[in-house]
Formats: structure tokens, sequence, C-alpha cells
């Protein structure tokens, strides 16, 4: 139910996007420290090797699970690092446990409020539980329409074979309209925000207007030759920007 990666004292866990699953980080994890850190990947209900485990697939309960989690790993403090609606994810968990979270990495993260959905996106979007034509053209789009059709492929084979449609279709309803900003803004947790250059959607004027205005600690940066999946389109420099925040 959840992948561990490394045995160091800083303890890390990863929580995937919309998309993914915990074990789908792409190389990422083959770069990490695992001497410096322990990092844990869970799969969120309706996920993975979670997948045929029901449950109401809410944030609140992503933060309950992982909470729990932790507890049971001994784990009394730790980081996060969200993708994605990891992301949002991620602030949920700092908004019911602040004093646990160490810091916090959001990469193409969905902010607390929510994302400024128009009708015709909230109708894409909407339709990709249901169809996997929609969830292509989505990480399409979100890449800057510059990686291979091999590449997609293999990410909506991913998504549709490791998430049920009911759990895929209610996540997005949680992290789509998120309203929880009140409960974290001032937070004086660090907070580093990575967004790939290439994605249209989570880009450096939404994060200025929310992460950026959220946290009084927070940085941005904008990763080159990425979109919206850095752990696929540049690993190796994702891990380094990664680690050398969450370094003391």
């Amino acid at each position: 139910m959840v992948t561990l990666h490394g045995s160091g004292e800083h303890k890390v866990i990863a929580l995937h996007g919309w998309f993914g699953s915990g074990d789908e980080w792409g190389s990422l994890p083959r770069y990490l420290d695992g001497t410096a850190f322990q990092y844990a990947f869970p799969d969120y209900r309706g996920y993975g090797a979670r997948k045929d485990e029901p449950g109401e697939y809410t944030l609140a309960e992503i933060s309950a699970d992982v909470l729990a989690l932790a507890d049971e790993l001994g784990w009394d403090t730790f980081s996060l690092v969200g993708h994605s609606m990891g992301g949002v994810a991620a602030q949920r968990i700092l908004a019911d446990a602040p004093d646990r979270v160490r810091k916090l990495v959001g990469v193409a993260p969905i902010p607390a409020n929510g994302f400024p959905f128009d009708e015709a996106g909230w109708a894409l979007f909407s339709g990709a539980a249901d169809s996997p034509a929609n969830r292509r053209i989505i990480i399409d789009f979100t890449t800057g329409n510059r990686n291979t059709d091999t590449w997609l492929d293999a990410m909506v084979a991913h998504s549709v074979a490791s998430s049920t449609r009911d759990a895929f279709a209610a996540y997005l309803a949680e992290w789509g309209r998120a309203d929880f900003a009140d409960e974290i803004a001032g937070s004086p947790v660090p907070v580093k925000v990575i967004v790939g250059e290439h994605d249209p959607a989570v880009a450096p004027a939404l994060m200025e207007a929310t992460f950026l205005a959220h946290y009084p600690n927070a940085e941005l940066c904008a990763m080159s030759n990425a979109g919206h999946y850095p752990m696929h389109e540049t690993p190796v420099q994702l891990a380094t920007m990664v680690e050398n925040f969450l370094t003391p």
C-alpha cells in the first residue's frame, strides 16, 4: 500500500497527481538520496494498490490516511512533496497537522483555493473520467504538445489502469473546487513551488497569486525543458531541486 525508498533521517511523503499513483513517479525515485532521506510513496483510495479499497475520495480522507500512515511508520514529523492534485492534498495535511510538517514542495501544484477552470476546461476534465481521449488531450496540453505519442499513450494507459472511474471522477471535484486557503494562509512552513516552463495550466502567474500570496516563506522556480510532469521530463533536475530545498 506504500512504497518506501531510502533509510535517511529526513522523512518525506510524496503525494501523486490525478493521473498518477504511488508507483508512477517516472524515473525520479532512482535519483533520490536514500542515505539522507526516506521517502514514502502512498496511493490514495481508489488508486494503485488501493484501487479496490472503498472510500469517500476526498482531500480530508487523503489527509487522514496519510497521517495514519505517518503514525504507522513512526514518523512524528515529515516533509511533503505533492504533484498536481497531490499539491493541494499536501496543503490539506498541513492544515490538519501543521506541527508535523517540516517543509512542503509543490510540483505543478494545485492551490488550496482550487483551479480556475473555465466552462470548456471543466467540461474537458469532467469528461476524462469516461474518456481516455480527454485524458490524452489534457496530458498533451499541459506538457506543451511536445512529447512523443508513445509517452502520451503510456501515461493514459497507466491512468486508466491504476484508478477506478468513480475515484478519478470524485477527486476532480475535490481538487478542482478546493476552498480552504484561509486555513493555510500565513503558515510559516518553508514552501518550494516548482512549475514547468511548458505547462500553460499551472503557470507562474497562478502560483504568484496563490502559493506565494498564501505562504510568507514560499519560493517559486520555473523548470526549463519541462511541462506538468517533470518527474518524467526532467527527473534528475527535479530530484536535485527538491533535495537542495529539503536539505537543512
